[in-house]
Parts: C-alpha cells; sequence; structure tokens
C-alpha cells in the first residue's frame, strides 16, 4: 500500500493562489473565507494566520499579486520601448485574473506593486524621459487599466450566464497596441515641448 503524501502546508502563497482561481471562476462576490478554507481543506480560520485582518488583507494581497510586475528592458531599449514593454506587462497580469480587475483599479498600491510603478518611473526617467515619467506612467496606468475593463465588457466575461474562457481576442491586442502608440505619440510630444516638466 502506497505511503500517504504529506499534506501540503498552508502559506500565502498557495491562500492567493486558491483566491485567484476562485475569484476568476465566480467572481469577487462569491469569494468568501469559508469557500476559500474549504478550497484549500482547511478550516477558514486558519486562513487569518496568514492574512490577519481577514478578506481586507486578501483583497490587499490579490491586487498587489496582479500589479506587481516586473520588466527588465535591456540596457539600450529607449523609453518608448520601455513604456510599451510595462504597458504589455500589466495588460497580461490583469487579463490573466479577470475576476480582480475591480481590486487593482480601486486599492491603493502597496509594498511589490508600488515597488513596480517606482521601478517602471526610474526606467523611464533614465532612458530619456526626465522629469515627465511620473507623469507618464500615470497615463499609461490609466490606459491600461481602461483599455483591459473594455476587452472585459466586449467579452462579457461578466456576465454570469456567458461561457467566456478566454478574455484575449486579435482584435483586443491590435486595438491596445495602436492605442498605445497613439498616448506614446502623445506623451512625447508633451514631453519635447516641455509641459512635462511642469510642476
Amino acid at each position: 500500500m502506497p505511503a500517504k503524501r504529506p499534506p501540503v502546508p498552508l502559506s500565502r502563497e498557495r491562500i492567493i493562489e486558491a483566491a485567484l482561481h476562485l475569484a476568476d471562476a465566480e467572481g469577487l462576490r462569491r469569494l468568501t473565507m469559508r469557500k476559500l478554507g474549504d478550497a484549500l481543506q482547511v478550516e477558514a480560520m486558519a486562513i487569518y494566520h496568514h492574512l490577519p485582518r481577514g478578506k481586507e488583507a486578501l483583497f490587499d494581497a490579490l491586487a498587489e499579486h496582479v500589479t506587481a510586475v516586473h520588466v527588465d528592458p535591456g540596457p539600450a531599449a529607449g523609453w518608448q520601448d520601455i513604456a510599451r514593454a510595462w504597458a504589455r506587462a500589466r495588460r497580461a497580469a490583469l487579463l490573466e485574473h479577470p475576476g480582480v480587475l475591480s481590486l487593482a483599479l480601486t486599492r491603493p498600491p502597496k509594498g511589490a506593486a508600488l515597488a513596480s510603478l517606482t521601478e517602471q518611473t526610474e526606467q523611464l526617467r533614465e532612458a530619456g524621459l526626465g522629469d515627465a515619467a511620473p507623469a507618464a506612467v500615470r497615463a499609461l496606468l490609466a490606459y491600461v487599466y481602461g483599455s483591459v475593463a473594455v476587452e472585459l465588457q466586449r467579452s462579457g466575461w461578466a456576465d454570469p450566464d456567458a461561457e467566456v474562457r478566454e478574455v484575449r481576442t486579435a482584435e483586443g491586442e491590435r486595438e491596445f497596441a495602436e492605442g498605445l502608440d497613439a498616448l506614446i505619440a502623445g506623451i512625447s510630444g508633451w514631453a519635447r515641448d516641455g509641459s512635462g516638466t511642469r510642476p
């Protein structure tokens, strides 16, 4: 008789992974600590050992997970290519877990998510965007969030009666790239004429 495998220890990472799966499959409104405990095969109270603030801490962790992206652009990349890389990475992370988009939109960046924004700003600044970098990051972030929200709306993902397994489409990819090019062109002109240096 084969030996039983020891149970996988509960961890913050396992909790977040299970919560992401539930949120993507059923939506945030149906994500409860009891249901999460059932998915992890533990009592709901065990989750509080890793997330003492309960659901609020869980939601913060989910938002951080999908917004704490990292981009390594390489030494020769211009700021425009860096901006595109960050925008695409952020879009990919959000589309991978559409169930927590609302948390990414409403929760202030903390921890790794805040560090990600700082890293993006410094990369753009050092690649030539200078003092216009912080405002550019805000504009790029707003564009990514808005475009992803429109993609989800069009896909019907939020419709409980629809069967949508993939929110990415070729049309969405094309429209995102076109809008991103337009935004970067606008940022470039804005920074070039000195508007980006205004307090």
